[in-house]
C-alpha cells in the first residue's frame, strides 16, 4: 500500500513538472519567446514559428506563431504577414512608439476577426492551440491573438439518430460555433445569452451554456455555473464527461439530462425555460432540467396536427409497457397463472413448450441476451453489412433455436413484440434504460410470478419519483399533479391551447401568448 502512495504521489509531480505551466510572463527578447515556446511544446512539427522584418534596417522583427491545420493560411498569408508587413513598412511612425504600433496592429487585425491581448505563455499556448494566430514583436514583452481559426469540419448533415419525415433536416456538427449559430438562427433574441469556459486540464476543452434570459429560471443557470466550475478533470472529449460529472443521481438507470442532435429540438427546449450544454468536438447538445416526459417526445410531434401527434404518443406509451413487461408476463401466465389464459391457448402453449428442456426463464433470457447481442453487432459492423447481418442472424438463429427444441415459437414472437416495442422510443438513452429494467423485472417474474411484476413496478415507480433533475421533480407533471401542464404529455392539445410554459421549469414569462382558438373559416361566395 506505501509503495502504491509512493508511485502514485511520483507520478502525479513527475506530470507536474513535465506539462509547462506557462505562467511566465512574455520577454522582451523575441528569439528566447520563440525558443522557450518551441521546448514548452516539444518542438512539434505542426507549430509555425515565422519571423518578418518589419522595417528596412531590419531592427524590429516581427514573430508569427500559428498551428497548422487549425488556422486559414490563406488569411495569414495575406491578411497577417503581408498586410501588416506592408503597412507598418510604409508607415515608420507607429514604430516609434509601443502604444501605437500595438493599437495599429489591433486596427489592422479587426479586419480579420477577433483579437486580445497576449502578456504570458498560458494565454499564448491557449491561443495558438485553439487555432489563433500570435504576433509577438522583438523589444515588447507582450503580444496579439488573432482570431484566424480555419479548420475542417464534417459540415451541418441529416440527423442520424433523431430522423423525422417532417421537419428541418439538419444537425449539430463537432464545431461549437457552428452549433451556436444554428441556434441563433432558429432564435434571434438578444436575450438569448451564451456563456462560455474551458474545461479540462490538458484538453481544454471549449464549454457554452446558452440559456433565453428572462425565461429560463435563475436558480437552474447558477447551478449549471455551479456545477461546470467544479469539474477537474484532465479530459472532456464528448458531452457525455459533462453529462456524468453534473448528473443529479449516479445510480439510477434513468437519464436526468438529455442530448440531441437537432437544433429545432434545442431551441424548443430553450423557449420552454430550460438551460442548454454545449461541448466543442461533439454534436450532441445536453439540455437541463431533463424530465421523464421529455424523452419521450419527438420533435414531429409538433410539426404534425394534434390528434396525429396524440396518437403517436399514446403508441409510445404503449411501446414502453410492451418493452418493460411483455417478457415478464409471459414467463409468470406460463409458470404460476395458467388459469388466466384461455383453455385452447393454453392448451397450444404446452403442446408447444413440450420438447423445450429448459424452464421460461431461461428460455427467455437466452433470447433476449441473443437479440442485444445481435443488436450491438449491427450498431459496430460497417454500415454496408450491419443491418443485413442482424436482420439475417435474428431470423436464422430464431428459426433454427424453434427447429431445434430450444425455445419455443411463442417466445420467439413475444421476444420480437419485445425488441421492435424498444425501438419506439425518441430518445436512444431511454431505450436503453429499459432494455436494462427488462431483465430483473423477468427474474421478479420467474421468482413471484405477478405478484414479483407488481413489485417491481412499484419500486420503480417509487425510484422514479425521487428523482431530481437540477431541483424539478423528475416526473412532473404527473409527480407533483399540474393539471394544467398536462395538455402537453400524454395528449398534445392543438398549438392555440399551448400558450403556457411549463410551471416547474420556467417560473417567470410563463405565458408564450395569448390563448385565442382558430375562427371557423367561411366559405367564399360569388
Amino acid at each position: 500500500m506505501k509503495f502504491t502512495r509512493l508511485l502514485i504521489r511520483s507520478s502525479k509531480s513527475r506530470s507536474s513538472t513535465e506539462m509547462p505551466t506557462g505562467k511566465d510572463s512574455i520577454q522582451s527578447n523575441l528569439k528566447q519567446n520563440i525558443q522557450k515556446v518551441k521546448e514548452d511544446l516539444g518542438n512539434s512539427s505542426d507549430i509555425i514559428f515565422r519571423e518578418i522584418p518589419l522595417s528596412q534596417s531590419g531592427g524590429l522583427v516581427m514573430g508569427l506563431i500559428y498551428t497548422e491545420g487549425l488556422t486559414d493560411q490563406k488569411i495569414i498569408n495575406d491578411f497577417v504577414a503581408e498586410t501588416v508587413m506592408m503597412d507598418l513598412t510604409n508607415q515608420p511612425e507607429y514604430l516609434s512608439s509601443p502604444s501605437g504600433l500595438f493599437q495599429r496592429l489591433k486596427d489592422l487585425a479587426l479586419t480579420i476577426g477577433g483579437i486580445k491581448d497576449v502578456t504570458d505563455f498560458d494565454t499564448l499556448y491557449n491561443s495558438v492551440l485553439s487555432g489563433e494566430a500570435v504576433i509577438l514583436l522583438d523589444g515588447y514583452e507582450q503580444g496579439v491573438a488573432v482570431g484566424v481559426q480555419g479548420w475542417k469540419d464534417r459540415g451541418i448533415n441529416e440527423p442520424t439518430t433523431e430522423s423525422t419525415v417532417r421537419g428541418p433536416q439538419e444537425a449539430f456538427s463537432e464545431t461549437l460555433r457552428t452549433n451556436t449559430a444554428l441556434i441563433r438562427r432558429k432564435i434571434k433574441d438578444p436575450n438569448l445569452w451564451l456563456e462560455s469556459r474551458q474545461i479540462g486540464r490538458v484538453t481544454k476543452t471549449d464549454v457554452a451554456i446558452m440559456f433565453i434570459k428572462g425565461i429560463a429560471s435563475d436558480e437552474v443557470i447558477e447551478e449549471v455555473r455551479v456545477r461546470l466550475d467544479r469539474i477537474d478533470i484532465d479530459s472532456i472529449l464528448e458531452s457525455g464527461y459533462i453529462e456524468e460529472l453534473i448528473q443529479d443521481e449516479t445510480y439510477t438507470p434513468f437519464p436526468t439530462i438529455k442530448n440531441s442532435e437537432r437544433p429545432d429540438v434545442i431551441a424548443a427546449e430553450l423557449l420552454e425555460g430550460k438551460v442548454a450544454i454545449l461541448v466543442d468536438g461533439t454534436p450532441f447538445v445536453l439540455v437541463v432540467p431533463a424530465l421523464f416526459v421529455s424523452f419521450l417526445h419527438a420533435a414531429e410531434d409538433y410539426y404534425q396536427r394534434a390528434d396525429i401527434s396524440t396518437l403517436v404518443r399514446i403508441l409510445r406509451y404503449i411501446g414502453i409497457f410492451i418493452t418493460l413487461l411483455a417478457p415478464s408476463l409471459y414467463i409468470a401466465i406460463t409458470t404460476f397463472h395458467q388459469e388466466m389464459l384461455p383453455t385452447p391457448l393454453v392448451l397450444g402453449l404446452a403442446a408447444q413448450r413440450e420438447g423445450v428442456p429448459i424452464p421460461a426463464f431461461i428460455e427467455a433470457l437466452i433470447m433476449e441476451v441473443a437479440f442485444e447481442v445481435l443488436r450491438e453487432a449491427g450498431l459496430r459492423m460497417p454500415r454496408a453489412i450491419g443491418p443485413a447481418v442482424s436482420v439475417v442472424g435474428t431470423l436464422v438463429i430464431g428459426q433454427a433455436a424453434v427447429e431445434a427444441g430450444i425455445v419455443s415459437a411463442a417466445m420467439v414472437i413475444v421476444v420480437a413484440i419485445t425488441a421492435i416495442s424498444s425501438f419506439i422510443f425518441p430518445s436512444y438513452s431511454m431505450s436503453n434504460t429499459f432494455r436494462m429494467l427488462r431483465f430483473p423485472m423477468m427474474g421478479l417474474a420467474a421468482s413471484f410470478g405477478l405478484f414479483g411484476i407488481f413489485v417491481g413496478i412499484i419500486a420503480i415507480l417509487l425510484h422514479v419519483c425521487s428523482l431530481r433533475s437540477f431541483g424539478v421533480p423528475y416526473m412532473s407533471p404527473f409527480a407533483p399533479m399540474i393539471p394544467v401542464d398536462q395538455k402537453d404529455v400524454i395528449f398534445r392539445f392543438p398549438r392555440w391551447a399551448m400558450f403556457t410554459r411549463p410551471r416547474l421549469i420556467s417560473q417567470k414569462n410563463i405565458t408564450r401568448g395569448q390563448k385565442s382558438p382558430p375562427q371557423k373559416p367561411k366559405p367564399r361566395r360569388n
